[in-house]
């Protein structure tokens, strides 16, 4: 399973740890995923996602899983999310 949010795409980054004497060495900042199931209002149904905890406030603050998607770009989401946004696309228009 990737380490990877499925909203935002946010990824492990590298880094240096260093210490008191200056001497760098490498280290892995992981994105603090947790696994959540969002609501969407538009299609009534659940959908279990593993995002990050910035990204849970966020969808939090936008209102839902379907505001969120709204405004998010598509190159960011991961494919059931980009599923999702296009679902919620088609329940809007029929």
């Amino acid at each position: 399973m990737s380490r990877e949010c499925e909203l935002t795409g946010t990824k492990p980054m590298v880094g240096h740890r260093v210490s008191h004497s200056q001497i760098k060495t490498k280290r892995i900042f992981r994105p603090n995923l947790v696994r959540v199931t969002l609501h969407s209002e538009a299609l009534n149904q659940n959908f279990p996602m593993r995002i990050t905890a910035s990204a849970l406030r966020t969808v939090d603050k936008l209102g839902g899983l379907d505001g969120f998607l709204a405004k998010a770009k598509d190159d960011t989401l991961s494919a059931k999310a980009l599923k999702i946004k296009r679902d919620i696309a088609k329940k809007a228009v029929a």
